[in-house]
């Protein structure tokens, strides 16, 4: 009979499983050394690169989107001179190197500003044809890159002039550390522009030329491939599924000198959305590129790790073959037992007595045997009613074959490997925490000093005495500008002048007052408004409120963890999680180091990094707002914040390594045990209640094969037997009435 189910392939299964438990067990336990530059120091690199390359792209995009918008504005105002047209533009936004206004028909400069732009490279492609007034980047004699960005003012009855502003392809100007380098990388793998490396000649001796020798080859070797990796589609780049940052980013390990390692991280620059493909600066094929020299770790495994895998992994075969010899020993064989014994009284073959197993339903279904062979006509067999002996179930020897698992699986899942707040961290996770939040920091400045430009831009073009055309206009901006949730315009008085989108809220028009400030204490929300005086009218001024999920969004980060903007009093104003407005921070250390940020050290405020042990271990950075514009001195900070187990560093490596052998024994455990109960121990309980209905004597009930195995092969010798008890009682009774048949007829 082929068995398609049953006893056997459970138990093999749970063999070959503990086998491959027992392997995995010893590889990832066992001769697992220290790598020589962690995977978490590597994958902050990477989002490093990202950071800058994000950085880059929004600089890149603000500027060419600022000028255009500037641009619209004043074609669809008054006439405006060249020099005027400039000076307003440099005044307004301070982010080009260089600015010129020219005759498109004559070709002659009309006014220019800032750093001369060479001219040679204007073309008819440049000014017609499908990419007409296309972003381009340009070598300047000296040898630098510049992005040309070119708009046309169309005033009426003037002659077409070109505005063309450049800017610098340089290095985001953000706080890369000690020893961190950053370039800017073309397609073609030359690097652009470099941050970071120290001048020749401020080294003081022939060693240190050397290593910053050593360090610009290696970024240029670095720069190269990480272009050739960039060239590749950020879809088919990935791992299938992989989401994170939109464009191609990934991790370099150059060459090492002097015992550190040039670890790079790179990334292209991408749209945050790029469905919607609407980032000109995405399209120019830069990579960013920040490399720092890391220390080398000493990879060497001792014999001791090496034989505690292998120990693990012994300690687990031997509990193995245990709970594989009890279900041997207590189902398989029993049950084989029973279905030869059942299979030769079904034959017919009732001369010698069944062998009933010890104990459990097979010691039940053995005995309902006995009686049915006694039933049947064997010789010294008995029909009478089984003991009332207690006999215990398939249940005990699963439980047992479970506990000596368990055995194996609870400590090493629970116990093998554990972490504390003793974990040694790289101090270079520390240092990119609190470099990477200065960056954030950076990022939301940079973003309110934008909104609080933009509302400068929009103020000029507003006239206060046409409420109508200043809401309009004021509608014109707020769908432009998705900063903002509502813009309106306050007078002296502060009565609302005219106003587009949201509810407006109280504008006072104070000195001593900054232009970005924060209300809404008791709000859902807190509200963020930026404000900008209308110039000709005093004590007039353009209030921007801009969106707490704009602001959020800026602050989400992978690898930075919990990420907060907060107030002098250290509440919360935006985070990059849920949060409720001006809650306090959830650590009792965070708020010190808010304020110690806050402490004019030389220059200014500085950013901090700190690793707390409390009940475990968090790398805890706060950067404050520094720089330049409005939003520098407004008190702000932002707050990071996140547990040191989700670093990729060998000590939790090795915990969730342990944690995952724990976890696979266990689905082992379910996995098979719970294949015997249902397929073998519930079947032959149910086997077990109907050969004893049988032997008592119900013959009525027809027996149905469940499974074919061993236990549905026993259950149709079971209903061969009642068809035979069947036809042996209609005999029975078919003889004893033949005699009173006949004494009848006479």
């Amino acid at each position: 009979m082929p068995l398609l189910g049953g006893i056997r392939p459970p138990i093999a299964v749970l063999c070959v499983l503990i086998l491959a438990l027992a392997g995995l067990t010893a590889k990832v336990l066992g001769p697992s050394g220290e790598p020589v530059v962690p995977k978490a120091v590597l994958s902050s690199q990477k989002h490093f690169a990202e950071d800058g390359a994000i950085a880059l792209r929004a600089s890149i995009d603000e500027r060419i989107t600022d000028l255009r918008r500037t641009v619209a504005a004043l074609n669809a105002g008054k006439p405006a001179e060249p020099e005027q047209v400039l000076s307003d533009l440099g005044r307004t936004y301070q982010k080009w190197t260089g600015t010129t206004i020219l005759d498109l028909k004559s070709g002659d400069v009309l006014a220019a500003r800032g750093e001369r732009i060479p001219l040679a490279w204007l073309d008819k492609e440049v000014l017609t044809g499908k990419h007409a007034l296309a972003p381009r980047m340009v070598r300047l004699e000296t040898g630098d890159v510049r992005l040309m960005t070119m708009a046309v003012l169309d005033f009426e009855d003037r002659p077409q002039q070109l505005l063309i502003a450049s800017n610098s392809l340089s290095v985001p100007a953000i706080n890369l550390g000690p020893f961190r380098t950053m370039a800017v990388v073309a397609q073609d793998g030359e690097v652009l522009a470099t941050a970071g490396f120290e001048q020749s000649e401020a080294l003081n001796s022939d060693k240190q030329r050397e290593e910053l020798s050593f360090l610009q080859k290696q970024m240029s070797s670095l720069s190269e491939q990480a272009a050739e990796h960039t060239a590749e589609h950020p879809v088919s780049a990935k791992e299938p599924g992989s989401r994170g940052y939109p464009g191609v980013s990934g991790t370099l390990l150059g060459d090492d000198y002097n015992g550190r390692v040039a670890t790079a991280g790179y990334a292209s620059l991408a749209s945050s959305d790029p469905e919607e493909k609407k980032s000109v600066a995405a399209g120019l094929g830069l990579t960013v590129v920040a490399m720092l020299p890391v220390v080398q770790q000493q990879g060497g495994v001792g014999p001791d790790r090496e034989l505690f895998g292998l120990i693990a992994a012994g300690a687990l075969v031997v509990l193995g073959l245990l709970a594989a010899a009890v279900l041997w020993m207590s189902v398989q064989r029993p049950l084989l037992r029973l279905f030869l014994e059942s299979r030769r009284l079904a034959r017919g073959d009732l001369t010698r007595p069944v062998s009933v197993p010890r104990w459990g339903e097979a010691a039940r279904v053995g005995t309902a045997l006995e009686r049915l062979r006694g039933q049947l006509g064997g010789p010294g067999g008995t029909d009478g009613a089984p003991g009332g002996k207690v006999r215990l179930g398939l249940r005990v020897p699963l439980a047992v074959t479970a506990v000596l698992l368990l055995l194996w699986c609870v400590p090493v899942g629970l116990l093998l490997n554990r972490t504390d707040g003793s974990v040694s961290v790289p101090a270079t996770m520390v240092n990119d925490q609190r470099d990477r939040t200065d960056l954030v920091a950076d990022r939301v400045r940079r973003a309110l000093n934008e909104a609080q430009a933009d509302l400068v831009s929009t103020s000029r073009l507003i006239d206060v005495g046409d409420p109508d055309a200043t809401a309009a206009r004021l509608k014109d901006a707020l769908r432009e500008h998705t900063r903002y949730q509502a813009l309106y315009v306050v007078d002296d008085t502060g009565e609302v002048v005219a106003r587009a989108g949201g509810d407006p809220h109280d504008w006072s028009d104070g000195k001593d007052l900054p232009l970005i400030r924060v209300s809404g204490k008791g709000e859902k929300k807190p509200v963020i408004q930026a404000g900008a005086p209308v110039p000709e009218h005093k004590g007039t001024t353009l209030v921007g409120e801009v969106r707490v999920e704009f602001l959020n969004s800026l602050l989400k980060r992978p690898g930075l963890g919990e990420v907060r903007v907060v107030n002098a009093d250290a509440e919360t104003l935006a985070a990059s999680g849920g949060f409720l407005a001006f809650e306090d921070l959830p650590n009792n250390a965070l708020p010190d180091l808010v304020r110690a940020g806050n402490v004019p050290v030389g220059a200014g405020p500085v950013e901090n990094g700190l690793l707390l042990r409390d009940g475990g271990v968090t790398v805890a950075a706060a950067a404050p707002f520094s720089g330049g514009g409005v939003a520098s001195d407004i008190g702000w900070t932002v707050v990071s914040w996140q547990d040191a187990e989700h670093f990729q560093i060998t000590p939790y490596e090795r915990e969730d390594r342990s944690v995952l052998a724990g976890l696979l024994g266990l689905a082992a455990i379910v996995v098979c045990l719970g294949w015997v109960y249902l397929v073998v121990a519930r079947p032959l309980r149910a086997l077990a209640a109907g050969a004893e209905k049988l032997a008592d004597g119900d013959l009525k009930t027809v027996h149905y094969p469940r499974y074919q195995d061993e236990v549905g092969a026993i259950v149709r010798s079971l209903e061969l037997i009642r068809q035979q008890l069947q036809a042996r009682r209609q005999n029975q009774a078919r003889r004893a009435a033949e005699p009173r048949l006949g004494a009848g007829g006479r």
